[in-house]
């Protein structure tokens, strides 16, 4: 273990060489006849103590000691004085900033353990200071990742995420664009599984209430005097259990977004407390005569047809209004088969990555029956399937339709399309679209409109497909009529 350094300071040699024999058994001992020299050493070395004398000539010992601060600040400075220098004492305990100053005549047995001392407290501040440098060092990395944390939350919660080219999701695209930076209340509707959760944070991330709370609320999933309480919060002794005052949500989201998931399943009662909120921009804790001003982006849910329900009085009609400002219809994954092959291939970078597999892709004919199958599930059936099927896939394998769930298996649309065993994603997209227009167009014999309503493309979007293509309607037609 190296020896810590002390810096010894006096304008006599004798009491110099005196010093060293002292120290140098435990120590490093670097001596200086003057204060100009001193400062000479430590711009060289670092020291663990500095121990000058008070009276020198052309630099006395406080004037020493201050220069010494700006050199090496952390080192102990101690200080030699006799009784005369009561003065300079004071000076450099306030100037030089001195640990402890030493009267003359002194015991070499004392002065031994006051160095001691402190070189043990520079040791224990260089720990300390080490150990700062290091948590700083961690926090800088903390928030570091916290920052790029937050920026893969948004670039995942990104419009370019929510996965679809076909004519419904391109339409819905171009809403969330227009809605996304205003206060507008909004209702995604959709059956369950079409991804309205996902839309709802796509809507907040994206919008310039991002660095506030989102906030979300299953409004089916707990009684309504617990919604009621979780939602707008309650003061104590309001209820059984109500022991002190409880924030709500809508005071927790305030400035931020707040979803409201199955909004159809809420009472009538919570439903006004939804209308006051909606009109008024205030909430009454559940117990409280006093009202609360909230700034609240409301985006609601549910996979009911609210339209019907005002009908038969189960929702209130004043409240749909409120809520439908700018109302979202998510299609089901069926009216969207064409966007299929490119959420397979999110899902399977997503679980390969999560799960630490490698596959190597996908075989044609499994996405062929992944295309063609029944979604009573939607989206989340989807990734449910892909995820399974990677879980199952060995290293290094392609997942292909032995992996495929039963009920995958029994669901199959037999069809007379034909795709290679082994492909990739890409191919097997291409291969897959060509086969079923062409067997469109065989069955609508060349009818261009009709074709693309059975494949849910709009008819401007079939004829560029088909120009990539370089398929010609005209050739069924003629086949019709021979």
């Amino acid at each position: 273990m190296n020896k810590e350094a002390i810096l010894v300071v006096d304008d006599q040699r004798q009491i110099l060489n005196t010093f060293r024999r002292l120290f140098q058994k435990d120590y490093e001992v670097i001596t200086a006849i003057s204060g100009e020299e001193a400062l000479k050493e430590l711009r060289r070395q670092t020291v663990a103590v500095i121990l000058s004398d008070q009276r020198m000539p052309r630099m006395d010992g406080v004037t020493f000691l201050t220069e010494s601060l700006k050199i090496q600040p952390d080192a102990i400075r101690l200080m030699i004085t006799g009784y005369a220098d009561i003065e300079a004492t004071i000076g450099a305990v306030n100037q030089a900033k001195i640990h402890q100053y030493i009267s003359k005549p002194f015991e070499p047995d004392d002065l031994k353990q006051i160095v001691k001392n402190a070189v043990d407290r520079f040791r224990l501040l260089k720990q300390n200071n080490e150990l700062q440098a290091r948590l700083l060092e961690a926090n800088k990395q903390l928030k570091s990742e916290k920052v790029e944390l937050q920026k893969q939350v948004e670039k995942q919660l990104d419009l370019g995420n929510l996965i679809g080219n076909s004519p419904e999701m391109l339409k819905i695209f171009k809403l969330v664009r227009k809605v996304v930076d205003t206060p507008t209340t909004v209702l995604i509707s959709g059956e369950t599984g079409t991804g309205k959760e996902l839309l709802a944070k796509i809507i907040h991330y994206n919008s310039n209430r991002k660095n506030k709370m989102f906030v979300v609320q299953n409004c089916g999933a707990i009684p309504d005097t617990l919604l009621q309480s979780e939602l707008f919060g309650h003061v104590k002794g309001s209820f059984t259990g109500a022991v002190k005052d409880k924030i709500g949500l809508f005071e927790s989201a305030d400035n931020g977004t707040i979803f409201l998931d199955e909004i159809g399943d809420t009472s009538p009662a919570l439903q006004l407390g939804l209308l006051r909120v909606l009109q008024e921009g205030e909430i009454k804790p559940v117990g409280s005569a006093v009202t609360k001003k909230v700034n609240v982006r409301v985006i609601a849910a549910t996979n009911r047809d609210l339209q019907n329900e005002v009908k038969e009085k189960r929702f209130r009609e004043d409240l749909y209004y409120r809520l439908s400002v700018f109302p979202i219809v998510l299609p089901s994954l069926k009216e969207r088969r064409e966007d299929i092959p490119d959420l397979i291939q999110f899902f399977l970078s997503k679980y390969t990555k999560r799960i630490g597999k490698k596959v190597t892709g996908i075989e044609a004919q499994a996405i062929q029956r992944l295309v063609e199958a029944e979604y009573p599930g939607n989206i989340r059936e989807l990734e449910n399937e892909i995820e399974r099927m990677v879980t199952l896939a060995d290293d290094n394998g392609a997942l292909n339709c032995e992996l495929l769930s039963p009920r995958f298996k029994e669901k199959i649309i037999t069809t007379e399309l034909s795709l290679p065993e082994h492909s990739n994603l890409k191919k097997a997209v291409e291969h897959l679209e060509r086969a079923m227009i062409t067997r469109t167009l065989k069955m609508t014999k060349g009818n261009v409109l009709r074709s693309a309503i059975k494949l849910g493309l709009s008819r401007v979007g079939l004829h560029k497909i088909l120009k990539r293509y370089q398929i010609s309607a005209e050739q069924f037609k003629e086949r019709e009529l021979r």
